[in-house]
């Protein structure tokens, strides 16, 4: 165990790897990290074997039936709660015993009968809430929270078991704690600071975790009954923002996500067997790849981490001694590079959170600004419809574009991309099976402005690379490549972003658009030509 003056790194791990790869977790990675570096652990709820039975998803199924009364939803909330229940408990079996082993017998029992008081008490509220009719947003709060806990106890005494002091950290009244000293409360300050909302509660995270001592801290990932509920005002993927506050909080030295891939590619490697492992990426390029299609890390993270320039590094629990992604903000980049040149792999490897400029140099970052001369990765988002409005004749342009997007707000349809003309605009929003009755509604609406068109099956591809605006050609390379490809494209977006081009094309020819980009663009060989040809390039580190 490190002394207390040693420097912090946080480690947050997803559902799916606490769920099958908590002993991977508490005897290799998180041991190996303690010998240099004092470690706070960050938890997501634990994952089912499938999606459907992940204890989130199960919590919200349980909040649907407590709202919405019906027939046989009694029953439908109890076999969720109980499911919950018993997968918590074989956990708690595989990972310290079932109680009748003499090692680890008596913590195994206590453990067991924690787990199974929280879900009868969750049971309990449920139906309270199911008799009254309602659940409030910040009660739901209360009720996915107890996913981090059960998944915070589980891992604490996995550490425990193997001789390492731990203590958990439970954050479902960091909120109120970081604003009881507000007169407005939480809600006015939320409206108010916005995204600085959020330093507060990262400084009264800090000090939670410090008063640990000389304890391991496992911080739950859902941080407090946040105003207008968590997943409204964060949305999913809010444990590596909770992450991201611990670190602002106590000062650490990097962010550690750690999940089942070893970082982030040149774009998708299930689909581009010539995809390449990037050694690192800004917080911009990380962002915009997250949002159009790239399950890289919630945007809210970066932003935060961003502002207290502090470098995130994506980790493979399959693959610990691999060096992952490491994430640098921008204006980390340009105001704290190194000046050792000696070591070009440095910033690659645990313990080195600082970036050398040969490095950089190494990995495509050229110049004083760090700009990148060619783009860093593609893209896809697919299930994607386009939707084509004509405005009346009667209507003023700037009235029709606000009724459209009053529409689109009103049944919570996101758009992805929008192009407009003085009386016409194209819209690219995700038709996902969860929004999909809400587009229906809002185009019904939206008829009453205009002529509507709607094209489906299309998909959004994506090209990212850091500063990329400013270098002259990208574009019209991006775009022969697809024309030489015989390949159409129906709207184009790139705006004040200086990182991103999106264009939409049929979803039969995204593979296509991928591939083509990413080896005429991005100039990365095919799998084929690597096979006959060692090529170097800026993915290699």
């Amino acid at each position: 165990m490190k002394e207390l003056d040693s420097t912090w790194v946080v480690q947050k791990y997803g559902g799916t790897s606490s769920g099958k790869l908590l002993d991977t977790i508490t005897r290799e990675i998180i041991p190996s990290s303690l010998e240099h570096d004092r470690v706070a652990v960050v938890c997501s709820a634990r994952s089912g074997t499938t999606k459907s039975t992940g204890t989130t998803k199960l919590l919200l199924e349980a909040i649907s039936h407590a709202t919405n009364p019906s027939s046989g939803s009694r029953e439908r909330l109890d076999h969720a709660v109980s499911l919950i229940r018993d997968q918590h408990l074989e956990a708690v079996s595989s990972t310290i015993g079932d109680g009748s082993r003499d090692s680890g017998g008596k913590r195994a029992q206590e453990l067991e009968l924690c787990v199974i008081d929280e879900c009868e008490r969750l049971r309990t509220f449920l139906h309270a809430a199911q008799t009254i009719g309602e659940l409030s947003p910040r009660s739901q709060d209360r009720v996915l929270a107890l996913g981090e806990k059960l998944a915070c106890l589980i891992t604490a005494s996995s550490l425990e078991h193997r001789g390492i002091g731990a203590k958990i950290v439970l954050l479902d009244d960091i909120v109120e704690q970081a604003y009881q000293s507000d007169p407005n409360g939480p809600e006015a300050a939320y409206e108010e600071l916005g995204t600085h909302f959020f330093d507060r509660i990262s400084m009264k995270i800090g000090e939670r975790i410090q008063e640990c001592g000389d304890k391991v801290p496992i911080v739950t990932g859902f941080f407090g009954a946040m105003p207008h509920s968590l997943l409204h005002s964060v949305g999913r993927g809010y444990s590596d923002f909770c992450a991201a506050m611990c670190a602002v909080g106590i000062g650490a030295r990097e962010v550690q996500i750690w999940k089942e891939v070893d970082g982030i590619f040149t774009t998708d490697p299930s689909k581009v067997p010539s995809a390449r492992l990037l050694a690192t990426v800004t917080c911009e390029e990380a962002a915009e790849l997250t949002y159009f299609g790239s399950e890289v890390i919630h945007p809210l993270t970066m932003e935060h981490i961003q502002r207290a320039k502090i470098p995130l590094r994506l980790k493979n629990v399959k693959n610990p001694s691999g060096a992952g992604t490491i994430i640098f903000p921008s204006n980390y980049l340009a105001s704290s590079v190194s000046a050792e040149p000696s070591e070009i792999l440095s910033a690659a490897q645990p313990g080195n959170s600082t970036p050398t400029s040969s490095f950089l140099l190494a990995n495509g970052y050229h110049g004083d600004m760090q700009q990148r001369r060619r783009p860093t990765a593609v893209t896809a988002k697919d299930s994607i419809l386009i939707i084509n409005v004509l405005c009346h004749r009667n209507n003023k342009s700037h009235g029709f574009l606000a009724e459209v997007f009053r529409r689109l707000d009103q049944h919570k349809v996101v758009v992805d991309l929008i192009t407009t003309t003085e009386k016409s605009i194209s819209l690219a929003v995700a038709s996902g099976a969860e929004g999909a009755r809400g587009i229906k509604k809002a185009i019904t609406e939206i008829q009453k402005l205009g002529t509507v068109s709607v094209t489906r099956g299309m998909s959004i591809i994506s090209v990212v690379g850091h500063r990329m605006r400013n270098t002259v050609g990208i574009a019209g390379e991006i775009f022969s490549t697809l024309a030489g490809a015989k390949i159409n494209i129906y709207l184009i977006s790139q705006g004040a972003s200086e990182i991103n081009i999106s264009f939409v094309v049929k979803e039969s020819d995204a593979l296509l658009a991928m591939n083509v980009v990413h080896t005429k663009v991005l100039q990365i060989p095919t799998h084929s030509e690597q096979e006959n040809s060692f090529s170097k390039g800026p993915w290699l580190y």
